[in-house]
């Protein structure tokens, strides 16, 4: 059955199974459980799952689009931080011998030998406060995934595929590693319980090799938390706020790179930010 995605798989009562193991959502861990059939076949096809494909699912709770991965994959390798959903996710997957549930923190884990060294794409429903954190652990793992496509807040999902003049630390830390797109829509009433804002499906195709080389990752990450450290300064201020050097180091620094330092973090696009590491390198 891998590959097919049944239109008529049967919506879980997810309220009814949560009271049945006596459970709650816990609001500290943002969960809302995605339950709408439409909007869970919109994230399967989001992600466009190759036949024959591991999975990596990050927060399945209760497992209502683990049963659709564990359809259109061979094998769906599912990580739940919360130990209270583990029986549920037994019940609920039982049927599906593909799926292997496995309790921790996807960031403490080892992603390779979490999918045994297999090639694999991710697919994650995860809250805002730790988007940035769980995409760099990805994308700075030995192995990294092929694709990844998250269910985020749509606010956040815009920020993700912003351009110069609106980046962020989260859509830089994004767009070094691949081209990310928003594929589709998914209102708040799609979820439970319903959040107060609406959510988007992003999906991120990776390139071969990161914009970035390995070597200059850590300055690259260096500069652009201290470019972003205070984002509504120019580069002048925050790069000598956040890296503690002199304004007119600063300013040599930027002359290097072939920067204005009257401009801000937010303008620069991706080679800028390339060239302000090679000048970096040159200049410590």
């Amino acid at each position: 059955m891998a590959g097919r995605i049944p239109v008529d798989l049967p919506p879980l009562n997810v309220s009814q199974l949560l009271r049945q193991f006596g459970l709650r959502p816990d609001k500290r861990l943002g969960q809302n459980f995605l339950i709408d059939p439409g909007a869970l076949k919109k994230v399967v096809t989001a992600a466009a799952i190759p036949p024959g494909s591991t999975i990596l699912e990050i927060g399945p709770g209760v497992g209502s689009l683990t049963r659709y991965l564990a359809l259109a994959a061979r094998r769906v390798v599912a990580v739940e931080l919360d130990e209270r959903l583990l029986p549920p996710l037994a019940e609920v997957l039982g049927p599906h011998a593909n799926v292997k549930v496995v309790p921790g923190d996807i960031l403490a884990a080892d992603v390779d030998a979490l999918v045994d060294g297999e090639p694999y794409d991710v697919v994650a429903n995860i809250p805002y406060y730790i988007t940035s954190a769980v995409v760099r652990h990805l994308l700075t793992a030995r192995q990294r995934p092929g694709s990844i496509t998250l269910t985020v807040q749509a606010e956040v999902a815009g920020r993700i595929c912003a351009g110069p003049g609106a980046h962020s630390l989260l859509s830089l830390s994004v767009q070094i590693f691949g081209n990310p797109s928003i594929r589709a829509h998914i209102p708040g009433g799609a979820f439970y319980p319903p959040p107060k804002v609406d959510s988007a499906v992003v999906h991120i195709g990776l390139y071969d090799q990161p914009a970035v080389p390995a070597g200059r990752m850590d300055v690259f990450f260096r500069l652009l938390k201290a470019g972003f450290s205070q984002k509504r300064k120019n580069l002048r201020n925050s790069l000598s706020a956040g890296l503690g050097m002199e304004k007119a180091q600063v300013e040599g620094l930027l002359e290097k790179a072939g920067l204005d330092p009257s401009r801000r973090a937010q303008t620069l696009n991706v080679p800028e930010w390339l060239a302000l590491v090679d000048a970096y390198s040159l200049f410590a």
